[in-house]
């Protein structure tokens, strides 16, 4: 987890104080800090930083199904269902795959917050491209 972390150190990731935490057979989980950082001006976790999570998540997922030496997985699109606010402490965001193909890969990410209800639930679909294309 330190490595996937560690990554995104000198990226987005780390402005936002994204972390992964715990990973399975099929999902991984990183939690976000809701505070300034990630604030909307009403004191409500930005749902653009909901997107970032889940974009972040779903990409590192993506990226540890496919060969780092040939492929890179990058993001094609995604959409975010915001269901709840949160106003301080972690939202967790957890990504499981819906399909993992050659050419492209869908994953769901449920982000929830410390006490486990839905704030957002996200899809994100990924390209699977060769690294000579990149």
């Amino acid at each position: 987890m330190e490595r996937l972390t560690r990554l995104g150190s000198r990226a987005l990731p780390a402005h936002l104080g994204m972390e992964f935490v715990e990973c399975g057979d099929d999902w991984v989980t990183a939690r976000m800090p809701v505070d300034e950082r990630t604030h909307q001006p009403f004191g409500r976790l930005h749902g653009g930083a909901s997107v970032a999570l889940a974009e972040t998540v779903g990409s590192m997922a993506a990226s540890m199904c496919v060969d780092p030496e040939k492929f890179v997985a990058v993001g094609m699109e995604i959409n975010a269902n915001h269901i709840r606010p949160a106003y301080s402490g972690f939202v967790y965001a957890t990504a499981r795959p819906e399909n993992v193909g050659r050419t492209t890969q869908v994953w769901s990410i449920r982000i929830e917050d410390e006490v486990g209800k839905l704030v957002c639930i996200s899809r994100f679909t990924v390209a699977v491209i060769s690294i000579e294309r990149k």
